[in-house]
């Protein structure tokens, strides 16, 4: 079992920046962040495998704005978002999978409890 602490979010301004932070309780084989909106499902925006090498997956709304990064030596992910709008707004979720296949890009394994992300 793999338990998921987020923390960074928070009102910004458009074209602001924040940065979240997920500490997981032990080493998954992919990290990933997913977004959700009032009465949309969970979206995944990317994602990043624990092995060294492997490429990040992101979303195309979210690529160049959007980094995923990892500190394999916290098993803490990190997602800094710069370049924010208004459609950024949501509950933003840390994610985790026992598994390589298709990190962020399907149903994980574990959720973390989210933390609210609006842009304004």
């Amino acid at each position: 079992h793999v338990q998921l602490v987020e923390s960074g979010g928070g009102s910004v301004q458009t074209g602001g920046s924040l940065r979240l932070s997920c500490s997981a309780s032990n080493s998954p084989y992919c990290l990933a962040w997913f977004r959700q909106v009032p009465g949309k499902a969970r979206q995944g925006l990317a994602g990043i495998l624990t092995r060294p090498g492997a490429n990040p997956y992101y979303l195309d709304s979210v690529r160049g704005r959007f980094t995923i990064s990892l500190d394999r030596a916290r098993n803490t992910t990190y997602l800094e978002m710069n370049g924010l709008k208004p459609e950024d707004t949501g509950m933003y979720y840390c994610a985790a999978q026992r598994d390589w296949l298709q990190c962020a890009r399907r149903t994980p394994d574990y959720w973390g409890q989210g933390t609210q992300v609006t842009v304004s």
